[in-house]
């Protein structure tokens, strides 16, 4: 039978084109980021492991390489156990969200220059909108799970979250008044002369730091998951693959921070001291690499520090980042005006 390409298939693929570049791109960044939340937790335990003279895992596959796999296995085979007078849809939708959103702020994300899914001008306000939703999937699932441990867990955990994202914000404002812009990708070019890290935003990079380890509940700042005091937290109540959607959320979300720290003052994927010839591996590796430094240091605490208490943790929030960082936005808002510091 005779090929033929009629107009009518041309134009139904000249329309689904831009839609099938978009699910590549999503696919392109969601596959390995999936991968990469797994063997972040294998990492986890190797690394702190080693700092404690253990071994870590080391039997299921060589060198405990598939121990991701059969803990993900292990958690789809057990049973679903949902609390008979809790809200079924409120409870099932909570961990679905926490997770779906830690992953939708990748989508602004750009790996390289051109490597990104969506390259909005307002990139830092939909990361900051992304941010700001996730405290809803804890409270969903503290006060869907109709038991007073949860909702305790789940009011202190939102509480944290809602404190370390005020300086967090003030933080992302300082390096937004020296690039005049919200697009990530004009924030990582505006570092080619230099990483901000190197300059007058290095108090800043610190305070965005031990802020994403509040904002991630990591340690020494997981006090929503304080089982001398909560019996777990907010997912106390919950089992199977809805437990497992909040740990890969949690993991996801440090990748994303991490991710986010890179960006703002680590020049993102450009390599380091502005060498050219180091511009010959790719700028993705690069980002990478300066993530997996991040990570490393918030595995690094895990294995170091004790955990603070509620009151010291709240503190620390309002009563230090707070005033730090807003007195950093009038020093830098003053630099830019008076002074040509920022100039390109």
């Amino acid at each position: 039978m005779e090929a033929y390409w009629t107009p009518e298939m041309q134009a139904w693929l000249d329309y689904a084109m831009p839609t099938l570049e978009i699910l590549l791109k999503i696919l392109l960044v969601a596959v390995p980021l999936l991968v990469a939340v797994a063997y972040l937790t294998y990492a986890e335990r190797k690394v702190i492991g080693a700092m404690q003279m253990r071994k870590g895992p080391n039997v299921v596959g060589p060198f405990g390489l598939l121990q991701p796999l059969a803990d993900g296995l292990k958690l789809f085979v057990k049973e679903v156990i949902i609390p008979t007078q809790a809200n079924r849809v409120v409870f099932i939708a909570a961990p679905v969200l926490t997770f779906a959103l830690a992953m939708l702020g990748w989508a602004v994300i750009p790996l390289a220059e051109g490597w990104v899914i969506a390259d909005i001008n307002v990139g830092v306000l939909y990361l900051f909108a992304i941010s700001s939703l996730g405290v809803y999937g804890i409270i969903m699932a503290g006060w869907a799970s109709n038991s007073k441990y949860a909702f305790l867990g789940a009011i202190r955990s939102a509480a944290q979250m809602v404190s370390y994202e005020v300086s967090i914000g003030l933080v992302i404002v300082t390096v937004l008044l020296v690039v005049g812009s919200l697009n990530l990708s004009d924030i990582v070019l505006a570092q080619q002369s230099g990483w901000f890290i190197a300059g007058p935003l290095l108090p800043m990079f610190v305070v965005f730091y031990i802020s994403a380890l509040a904002e991630t509940n990591r340690l020494p700042f997981d006090l929503p998951e304080a089982e001398a005091e909560l019996v777990a937290g907010y997912n106390v109540e919950y089992s199977s693959m809805a437990f497992a959607l909040f740990f890969l959320g949690e993991y996801a979300n440090m990748i994303l921070m991490c991710g986010m720290a890179s960006i703002l003052f680590l020049g993102g994927w450009l390599p380091p001291f502005g060498i050219e010839a180091l511009t010959v591996i790719p700028g993705p590796i690069w980002f990478a690499l300066k993530t997996s430094l991040m990570l490393f240091g918030f595995l690094w605490i895990r294995a170091t520090l004790p955990r603070y208490r509620y009151d010291q943790l709240m503190r620390l929030g309002w009563k230090v980042f707070l005033p730090l960082s807003l007195v950093w936005v009038v020093l830098i808002a003053s630099l830019k005006t008076f002074t040509n510091i920022f100039a390109a």
